[in-house]
């Protein structure tokens, strides 16, 4: 059958409308996000000697300061260390403070693997057997707080506390994203991602600014920047928002392992602190409230205003509620999950 001429030029109108308009809905996201009233003087340097070990044929690169029991601090996508920088200090004063870049990201090697979720375990798990660390404290954010939890839960003899904000824990419920959200994800984990985040550099150039909830400097810019600056070594932020498990169960294996996980940790007795910000992004009031009902021995305790990378609004709050609360953990008496 011919198709008329008009209704050619119809159809290709709206396709290349709808194009558009997907493609501006993409780059105003950004400008959708509101700035909030961040804490004064925060600091851009990383004064932090870096180390590195060996893991699994690579190298990841972690700061090691402070003395006593170790509190690991894991980041997610697609930051690094450097996002600990203003926290870093005040845990140091009692504690011994280990902040690791995960695998592919930051100063750590960026080997030729699939980074899916099950990469970063794999070389998280070699990571903290390398370091051989016991009465760990856990502070978690974003991606790290799967890869952490996942670590956590496996190992409750190594597993003194859990801390945790902004981060993805659970499963995500498509329906209590917003539609600018909801887009978002959709664009990034279509083919359109590989343009948006390998050859635009769309995460670290647009979304860490706009989710940092205030102005970052150049100095700051250039270290979210310098782990990226090839495109291939953007492959692990492209991947994420992939791994990324949805309630529809999408990917599946990572539905059915983060699942499991949070099941161990409903059930488990490790002492658990969210900290909150408002508006926050991942973690928003209805989520932390369901969380407080799965788990109700969880403390939650808000840290004033923030979007996702909370550490660049609020890092003293952040620093002086960490500080306080593992102060007052009760003595570690090894594995604490119930039988």
């Amino acid at each position: 059958m011919n198709v008329a001429p008009s209704a050619r030029l119809s159809s290709l109108l709206v396709a290349l409308l709808t194009a558009v308009m997907t493609a501006s809905c993409v780059s105003i996201i950004p400008s959708l996000v509101p700035h909030v009233d961040a804490e004064k003087d925060i600091k851009t340097q990383f004064p932090f000697r870096s180390k590195f070990v060996d893991v699994l044929a690579s190298k990841m690169h972690y700061v090691d300061v402070g003395k006593g029991a170790p509190i690991v601090l894991l980041h997610g996508n697609p930051t690094s260390s450097y996002l600990w920088r203003n926290v870093i200090p005040h845990l140091a004063k009692t504690n011994r403070v280990i902040a690791v870049d995960l695998i592919g990201m930051g100063k750590s090697g960026k080997p030729d693997i699939p980074y899916r979720f099950d990469d970063h375990m794999r070389y998280f798990d070699a990571f903290m057997d390398a370091m051989r660390l016991k009465d760990v404290t856990f502070v978690l954010h974003d991606w790290g707080g799967a890869i952490g939890f996942d670590h956590a839960m496996r190992h409750p003899e190594n597993t003194r506390a859990v801390a945790f904000m902004e981060a993805l824990i659970h499963p995500i419920a498509w329906d209590e994203m917003s539609w600018p959200e909801a887009h978002l994800f959709r664009t990034m984990r279509s083919k359109d991602g590989d343009t948006l985040l390998m050859d635009e550099n769309y995460f670290v150039e647009k979304l860490v600014p706009a989710f940092a909830g205030r102005p970052l400097g150049y100095e700051e810019m250039y270290a979210y920047r310098a782990p990226f600056k090839k495109v291939a070594h953007r492959k692990p932020v492209r991947l994420f928002p992939q791994e990324v498990p949805f309630d529809d169960k999408k990917p599946a294996d990572n539905y059915k392992r983060m699942m499991a996980t949070y099941n161990k940790i409903k059930t488990s007795k490790v002492p658990l602190l969210l900290l909150t910000a408002d508006p926050g992004a991942i973690i928003k009031p209805e989520v932390a409230a369901r969380f407080k009902k799965d788990m109700p021995r969880l403390k939650v305790q808000a840290v004033g205003a923030g979007i996702h990378y909370i550490q660049e609004t609020q890092p003293t709050a952040i620093g002086k509620a960490l500080v306080k609360w593992i102060g007052a953990l009760p003595a570690w008496k090894g594995a604490v999950v119930a039988p």
